[in-house]
């Protein structure tokens, strides 16, 4: 069943006390990583486009592959949200982090392959964030599964900040990289290391971590 595969912690832990562990701080370094890659090609997609002239490339009723892209992340991105917490209630949040954030490493890195291609910008750019949204559903389920239920919203308030963080760090860091770079293909190849470090802990870490909840 389902409660087989997602333990929860029977100890509540309050907010002062769930800062004060490492395994809080491992999930905070993954949430920041996972949203610096995606901030990151969030920054950077409308300049690729133009690159490329995909910005004015009309592939649909007038609408420009750029344009259609950026309709489709929004969309494909708040899908996410439920599909991979479906997902990761049937095979636990640590196998479901590392197989969603390795899929958006290959999206990444697919992308830069195949980027001036209208139809495969428009839908390896929207897969990205279909990849990328899951962690809005995963870090808080995982957050109240690992330190209980009875400080859930407010421990994951602060797990939340991470996204901030990552903000801080990557809309002026893409942009120092490629303009240092001439490109912003470093960028993407950042974005997808980061991917890839984060679905690592998830399987390496996490997933042992969470086995011996319940």
């Amino acid at each position: 069943g389902v409660r087989a595969r997602v333990g929860q912690s029977t100890v509540s832990y309050t907010p002062m006390q769930m800062v004060r562990t490492g395994t809080f701080w491992l999930l905070y370094l993954m949430m920041t990583l996972v949203a610096s890659g995606g901030l990151m090609v969030t920054a950077q997609l409308k300049p690729i486009a133009a690159t490329y002239g995909l910005d004015r490339k009309v592939m649909w009723l007038g609408i420009t592959a750029l344009g259609l892209a950026l309709v489709l992340d929004r969309i494909l991105n708040g899908l996410a949200r439920p599909f991979w917490g479906w997902v990761s209630d049937r095979i636990g949040r640590a196998n479901t982090m590392a197989i969603a954030f390795g899929l958006e490493a290959l999206a990444k890195v697919a992308l830069l392959q195949l980027v001036s291609r209208p139809v495969w910008f428009v839908i390896l750019s929207a897969f990205t964030f279909f990849a990328w949204g899951e962690i809005f559903s995963l870090f808080p389920a995982t957050i109240g599964d690992v330190f209980g239920p009875d400080h859930a919203t407010t421990n994951y308030g602060i797990q939340y900040t991470a996204k901030g963080t990552a903000s801080i760090f990557a809309a002026p860091g893409a942009a120092l990289l490629a303009e240092s770079a001439g490109s912003w293909i470093p960028v993407f190849w950042a974005a997808a290391a980061f991917d890839l470090v984060a679905a690592g802990l998830a399987w390496v870490w996490l997933k042992p971590r969470t086995a011996k909840l319940g």
